[in-house]
């Protein structure tokens, strides 16, 4: 119970600020996008493309990670992390499979969706808010909790999930 208390103003600032823009087209569009590019992947698919993202992360090579950092989602993300004033630690958005989409720093890891932050919110179904325990983050090296919320089109339908990190 006294770990829900400490969790309260997180949840309660993800549904008064971050949910009011989960429906922008940017976010939508491009979750809609990559849902179609990727609908014929397997589990081999996107272990490979994980495999590859961590390799860039700590390797020479960006491409893959800067192919998704440049995108206009990503920008869109980077935005909203620098207007929050020091509240989001990060920002990244998931497709149906747990790809990310966009994001506005880079994830150690390119597939989430065999973690509990893809699982709890986009396999929970339609609004489903998923607040983990504080702890430090591997990619920031801050002390955050991570809030996740699925994300569904116009109709209701959950296309994908967004996970942001909340100092």
């Amino acid at each position: 119970m006294a770990q829900d208390a400490k969790l309260a103003p997180i949840s309660d600032y993800v549904t008064s600020d971050i949910k009011p823009w989960l429906n922008d087209p940017v976010i939508i569009e491009a979750i809609k996008a990559q849902n179609a590019a990727n609908a014929n992947l397997g589990q081999a698919d996107i272990d490979a493309l994980d495999k590859k993202w961590r390799a860039e992360v700590d390797g020479s090579d960006h491409s893959m990670i800067d192919g998704v950092l440049g995108n206009a989602l990503s920008k869109f993300l980077q935005e909203k992390k620098a207007a929050s004033n020091g509240k989001i630690a990060e920002i990244f958005v998931m497709d149906a499979k747990g790809l990310n989409v966009g994001q506005s720093d880079p994830t150690s890891d390119y597939w989430q969706g065999d973690e509990g932050k893809f699982q709890k919110s986009f396999g929970a179904g339609k609004d489903a808010v998923f607040v983990d325990d504080i702890e430090k983050d591997e990619s920031t090296q801050a002390l955050q909790s991570q809030a996740s919320v699925t994300i569904s089109d116009d109709k209701g339908t959950p296309i994908g999930a967004i996970t942001v990190g909340v100092n």
